[in-house]
């Protein structure tokens, strides 16, 4: 079985209305990442000094020897830079999350007890800040386990929350599995929060920021200065406000560094944005903990049926039908590529029609040829399909006066006898008299033009039913 495990769809055309406290247009999410004590570092017992995120351009690292330099850069995050922070947010009684590596924490028991007093959330930044992206899965849930346990015993209550950053492709899932998390946000797919499935696990996820975040002062395209810093965050909050008051609003995640938004040249931007964000009012200042909790109880998950996910036997019972006596198309569309897109009626009804697209066209002829007559001696019988039953009441065609029957049924003789298959038309888009008119005009047209027509309303036809049933 072929199935693509990405979701890009979320929730598509139809977002959600956040209801954030207070009618706020903008949830905001203030992240301090303290990782100064977990980098990469011979001390730690690592292969080589750390060489991301610094103030140091095109920093590699050092193996087998301590960078000294790349070592009192992070020093100053811990040092200078979180209590610059840390006074810039208390004077203001902004919430904080901290996104805090095990290891750091434990190395900075002073910070920790600041932040302990200020009531920030302390959530877990994994058990060192390194890469995962190569890890085996048993170390990684290995080491998961260990900053729970590490974080618990440093901080004196457990992480509610979880980023990795550096993470692997089984972060989420391993994450979730632990099911002591209200919210992961190892993603960056959303301006929402949103669920994901994880075995028996219903798991929220909150979409970090990898762009309103201090580290691109040390990437490339990056700020060069505290205000270009200021105008990103200001135009971010501009559209998300703007968005908000047009009735969709959204949350705006700020990520941020001791080491490099602590510095003075650099912080004076983020003071601007928050004095600007105060002044234009209409923001929820929250922790992610906080949004968490109003996002589950305001929008907790429900489970669905997934068609990607269904065995062939099952989504050929469920889809069989669709098409008019051709559960062959459903059988086909099974082996396509299917995921999270083609959960919804919209996609689904694209698989099946790619399949239908792509078929013979004696397969497709088949198809037209099983559609009934409409009003004809088969919906008389009462031998029509539940579906089809449902259409042709849906315009009256189970109600004609004899004399509309009569003309059904010599349109349908002539049709036929031109054409070779009977005239379709997606009724639940018409009126009775509607169906009469088309009826009439498409029958002189050509066979080629008039298969091509039917074929089209047959797609037509699959959208309805599948609105209908999903």
């Amino acid at each position: 079985m072929n199935r693509y495990p990405r979701d890009m769809t979320g929730y598509g055309a139809a977002r959600p209305d956040a209801l954030w406290p207070g009618g706020a247009k903008v949830a905001v999410s203030l992240v301090l990442n303290h990782e100064e004590g977990g980098e990469n570092s011979i001390l730690h017992g690592d292969a080589a000094s750390e060489a991301f995120l610094s103030d140091i351009a095109g920093a590699s690292p050092w193996v087998g020897e301590r960078h000294w330099n790349m070592e009192s850069i992070y020093d100053y995050g811990a040092r200078a830079g979180f209590w610059r922070l840390h006074d810039i947010f208390t004077a203001r009684g902004l919430p904080v999350t901290i996104f805090g590596v095990a290891t750091a924490l434990a190395r900075c028991p002073e910070q920790v007890a600041a932040m302990k007093a200020a009531g920030w959330e302390i959530a877990s930044h994994g058990l060192k800040w390194i890469e995962h992206r190569a890890m085996p899965e048993d170390e990684e849930r290995r080491q998961i386990s260990e900053a729970i346990r590490l974080h618990t015993e440093v901080v004196g209550t457990p992480p509610r929350g979880w980023y990795t950053g550096r993470c692997s492709a089984n972060t989420v899932r391993l994450t979730a599995e632990t099911g002591v998390f209200d919210w992961i946000s190892d993603t960056y797919d959303d301006d929402l929060p949103h669920w994901v499935e994880v075995g028996a696990r219903d798991q929220l996820v909150i979409p970090y920021t990898l762009e309103a975040n201090d580290m691109r002062f040390a990437t490339a395209p990056g700020y060069i200065n505290g205000q270009q810093f200021f105008t990103y965050l200001r135009d971010a909050f501009d559209t998300l406000w703007d968005e908000g008051a047009a009735g969709s609003p959204k949350m705006m995640s700020i990520g941020l560094h001791s080491r490099l938004i602590g510095r003075p040249g650099k912080v004076a931007g983020l003071v601007r944005f928050l004095e600007y964000a105060a002044q234009k009012g209409g923001a929820w200042f929250a922790t992610r903990g906080q949004i968490a909790a109003h996002w589950a109880a305001t929008h907790p998950h429900r489970r669905r049926e997934r068609p990607s996910q269904m065995d062939r036997e099952t989504f050929v019972a469920r889809f069989g039908g669709i098409v008019e006596h051709s559960p062959w198309v459903a059988e086909r569309a099974w082996q396509l590529e299917l995921g999270p897109a083609h959960d919804s009626a919209i996609g689904l009804h694209n698989a099946l029609c790619r399949i239908f697209r792509s078929a013979s066209e004696a397969d497709r002829l088949a198809t037209l040829n099983a559609h009934p007559d409409l009003a004809g001696k088969l919906a008389a019988a009462r031998r029509l399909t539940a579906e089809s039953t449902s259409e042709q009441a849906s315009a009256g065609l189970d109600a004609l006066t004899d004399a509309e029957r009569a003309e059904f049924t010599a349109l349908n003789s002539e049709y036929v006898a031109r054409h070779g298959f009977p005239f379709i038309i997606a009724v639940r888009d018409h009126t009775k008299d509607g169906i009469l008119a088309a009826f009439r005009q498409r029958i002189a047209h050509d066979r080629d033009t008039e298969f091509t027509t039917a074929c089209a309303q047959v797609e037509r036809i699959i959208e309805h039913r599948l609105k209908a049933l999903l």
